[in-house]
């Protein structure tokens, strides 16, 4: 408890990375479902050790070895007040989250179909080709994910169309909850160390996840 970098009662939430880090692939490690736990319910929880263990289903130490991992990570953060969860459905709260991740506004949140839930910035043809697509890659990154990750130690789940200098002019990021898969496509500049990041996954966890899933 000593070694805690977080002050013991704070309120406390995943930073943009900790966000993205715990919906990338759906392997369920106690970090992972440490980070979505924190957006579980209508705002952020103070920081306790009995809160903490029952969302990582470890034993005290072993808790405590992935809070600290997490925040050397820097997968969280504390506040001194309660933060709340984005208000609203989320069909209203997309259009206001999504081009903030953009450089260009323009970003799409996909399903595993393939098909838009929400576009901003692209033209409605380009909207349904790119959602297609995303289902695609992130099918045929499935398929591979055991050979990138182990053979190859690639850990990356995220693919990108670049110019010949080597600059993303579409990027395609999946996101797992609970049993949803879903894509975030960005048209240019990635911006994902936004607290906007987290947003989108909580509002997509309040929505698709829960602590079992």
């Amino acid at each position: 408890m000593n070694n805690y970098l977080l002050k013991k009662g704070l309120f406390v939430l995943p930073t943009p990375a900790g966000a993205y880090y715990c919906v990338s692939t759906p392997d369920p490690t106690i970090a992972r479902i440490m980070l979505r736990a924190m957006m579980n319910g209508e705002s952020s929880h103070r920081l306790a050790m009995e809160t903490l263990t029952s969302w990582s289903h470890a034993d005290e130490e072993e808790t405590i070895e992935t809070l600290l991992k997490s925040q050397t990570m820097g997968w969280i953060e504390g506040f001194e007040v309660r933060q709340p969860a984005p208000e609203g459905i989320l069909e209203d709260l997309l259009p206001n989250l999504l081009p903030k991740l953009s450089g260009s506004g323009k970003a799409i949140l996909a399903d595993e179909q393939g098909f838009s839930i929400c576009s901003l910035g692209f033209s409605t043809d380009t909207a349904i080709n790119l959602s297609a697509i995303s289902a695609d890659i992130a099918s045929m990154h499935e398929r591979r994910r055991n050979i990138l990750h182990d053979k190859l130690e690639f850990w990356t789940s995220a693919w990108a169309l670049v110019d010949a200098a080597g600059n993303s002019q579409v990027g395609f990021w999946p996101i797992y909850i609970g049993k949803h898969r879903f894509v975030l496509i960005i048209g240019g500049v990635p911006h994902l160390n936004q607290p906007g990041l987290t947003q989108l996954i909580w509002a997509l966890n309040k929505r698709y996840g829960s602590l079992g899933g």
